[in-house]
């Protein structure tokens, strides 16, 4: 890659990058929880009206294609069934891909997290002595800050989808998993390809204007350079099929295409739940996925890659299974379930929170119903951020009558929000929290419930707390078990009768 491709940007310590510097480093770690982040974005007057207007129409496309499929509901069923079973003997399916991977020439490599994986690809492309690679749409090396890392090893990773595309030159992070680039409207990616195509390649025209078609030529003739020269590719993988080792990708662009034929190494990584046993389970999900995700009838783009053959695409290819927390999400009897996910978005189109709050606020780069159900169970519960998340719901419930492999996200959001209500105990009573203040409450209650005398003295006492509110609502209180509940949730004040009083009160009267 010539030095004069280059913009010399500085780095969050005063160093010169090789790609557009997102903000904040481009990581979602440290970023503040859902609560505080979301009082900046619904101060975004322009980008809710982006989300309203995009998830609006996703939604509407969505609907009419699944009413143009009579048997929907059996096809669901299906994929949920073929999931269920990968996640029974995720074990057996993963030892048949890798023999299947290896018999057609793929090199099959295992990462237990983010880092290692990252390590992996950097290593092939030094190996390759390239200081560039093309990439794919990857949900998964976005989870672990891929193209940051690269960065720091000097290795340009250049986004090809026309979405990522944006966000990257425009500084900027993805805030959905479909439509990265979904809060931006026409006159914000004009303004994007103006200002920085030229510092990183061949520049935009003077002339293009906000018409998506000229927009999409402007990418595609800034990108066709990158292709042309590109030695290495990385990729993400819908799909993996154990019985023929094969790799599937879908999209819409035909930038997939470029990334798995041109290069001469293609390494791709994928999370090991992405396995499906064979490739006639393959048909229900090239269903599915399409009209959940954009609603598509099928994706103008399914490319099915099965290893190397001589003088023909990729005489190298990689491929790297990615645990980053995802048995630890299998040993859970409630949350495993959300690894069925096929990352097609449809929860987050239809979730009302998502859709006012925009992705940048979830601290994760899975964001509404499927972000806070999964990214809690890879990352653990310790941070505040991660305990946040699954507060960040109004458990409706219409992302469970969406899902496309009948996930019950609510359910697990309920099972979350229990964990860090344990967790949070345990910081503040210590270990046996659970059953410390389970036995105590347990008392408490017993002592009230059991004589009629007490429970007319707490009675007694609440009417007290409604004088003296004078019918306020009841805020946040210095009492550790419900603190925390009173801080996101108005509760009226107690009323200055009680039930009992009222009651003997009218039948005196009545008399």
């Amino acid at each position: 890659m010539g030095t004069e491709l280059r913009r010399i940007t500085e780095g969050n310590h005063g160093v010169a990058r090789l790609t557009p510097a997102p903000d904040n480093g481009g990581t979602f770690l440290g970023m503040p929880k859902f609560q505080k982040a979301v009082k900046t974005e619904l101060e975004l007057s322009v980008q809710r009206k982006n989300m309203r207007n995009a998830t609006t129409t996703i939604r509407n496309k969505r609907a009419l294609r699944v009413s143009e499929s009579p048997d929907w509901e059996d096809v669901r069923e299906a994929a949920a069934e073929i999931k269920n079973r990968v996640a029974r003997h995720l074990d057996h399916y993963l030892e048949e891909a890798e023999k299947s991977l290896t018999a057609r020439g793929v090199h099959v490599h295992w990462a237990r997290d983010g880092q290692e994986a990252n390590q992996i690809v950097a290593e092939i492309a030094k190996a390759k002595g390239v200081d560039e690679v093309v990439k794919i749409k990857s949900i998964t090396t976005q989870e672990t800050d891929l193209n940051e890392y690269l960065e720091e090893q000097g290795i340009a990773a250049w986004e090809t989808d026309l979405a990522e595309l944006i966000v990257q030159l425009g500084h900027d992070r993805p805030s959905h998993i479909v439509v990265p680039a979904i809060h931006r409207n026409r006159a914000e990616v004009r303004e994007i390809f103006l200002r920085e195509m030229k510092n990183y390649g061949r520049p935009a025209p003077e002339d293009v204007s906000e018409n998506p078609p000229e927009l999409a030529n402007a990418a595609r003739l800034h990108l066709r350079e990158k292709f042309l020269r590109a030695k290495v590719a990385v990729s993400g993988g819908n799909f993996v099929l154990a019985d023929t080792g094969s790799l599937v990708i879908v999209e819409s662009e035909g930038n997939g295409r470029m990334c798995l034929t041109l290069p001469d190494t293609l390494i791709s990584m994928v999370g090991i739940e992405k396995i499906l046993p064979s490739i006639d389970d393959l048909e229900v999900f090239l269903k599915l996925l399409p009209r959940s995700a954009t609603g598509e009838r099928m994706n103008p783009y399914n490319s099915v890659w099965s290893g190397v053959t001589e003088g023909d695409g990729p005489q190298e290819q990689h491929v790297i299974f990615m645990d980053n927390g995802r048995t630890n999400v299998l040993a859970d009897p409630v949350g495993r379930e959300v690894l069925r996910c096929i990352r097609c978005a449809s929860c987050i189109n239809t979730c009302p929170v998502y859709e006012r709050a925009g992705g940048h606020a979830y601290g994760s780069v899975y964001p509404g119903p499927i972000g806070i159900s999964l990214t809690p169970q890879l990352r653990g519960v310790d941070d505040p951020v991660d305990r946040a998340m699954p507060y960040a719901c109004s458990l409706c419930g219409a992302c469970n009558e969406v899902c496309p492999v009948k996930i019950p996200l609510t359910d697990i959001i309920l099972h979350l929000r229990h964990r860090v209500a344990q967790a949070e105990k345990a910081d503040r009573f210590g270990e046996d929290a659970e059953g410390t203040v389970e036995r105590n409450l347990m008392k408490t209650a017993g002592w009230v419930l059991g004589d009629a005398k007490h429970f007319e003295a707490v009675q007694a006492a609440t009417r007290s707390a409604g004088w003296a509110l004078k019918g306020k609502p009841l805020g946040p209180i210095p009492v550790p078990i419900a603190e925390r509940w009173l801080k996101y949730r108005d509760v009226q004040a107690p009323p200055t009768q009680t039930f009992r009083a009222w009651w003997k009160k009218n039948q005196k009267e009545g008399k």
